[in-house]
């Protein structure tokens, strides 16, 4: 089902919002480096579904996740003080895996080349 307008303006706002706080007030290690990709909202707007991505490995992803959990309830009060909205939603965050994937077809695709110019020297 698409997202109504009022679901894509409200997703927008807490993705920059949530952008903003990371990058400004963030004094957790853990979510340094953390980048909000995008932001869902249910239809009734009572839950946010905060895709994010992270410079590291496997381990940095897993502490990224476990930070962003640990500051759920903090970083839902933050959106209530600087949003006018009736009801925050719930924050859920996920690991956005698409510029993993995109990496690592950009990798194959390189190596493809790779290999058609060494063809054309032999």
């Amino acid at each position: 089902m698409t997202p109504s307008r009022r679901q894509r303006r409200v997703s927008e706002l807490i993705m920059e919002e949530l952008s903003i706080f990371l990058e400004r007030h963030a004094n957790d290690p853990r979510l340094e480096w953390v980048n909000i990709t995008e932001v869902e909202t249910s239809a009734d707007l009572r839950v946010a579904r905060v895709y994010f991505n992270v410079i590291g490995d496997e381990a940095r992803r897993q502490e990224a996740m476990e930070g962003l959990q640990h500051a759920a309830g903090f970083l839902r009060r933050e959106l209530a003080s600087r949003l006018r909205l009736r009801y925050v939603p719930e924050l859920l965050f996920y690991y956005d895996e698409s510029w993993a994937r995109g990496h690592r077809i950009d990798e194959l695709l390189d190596g493809i080349h790779g290999d058609d110019a060494n063809d054309g020297d032999a």
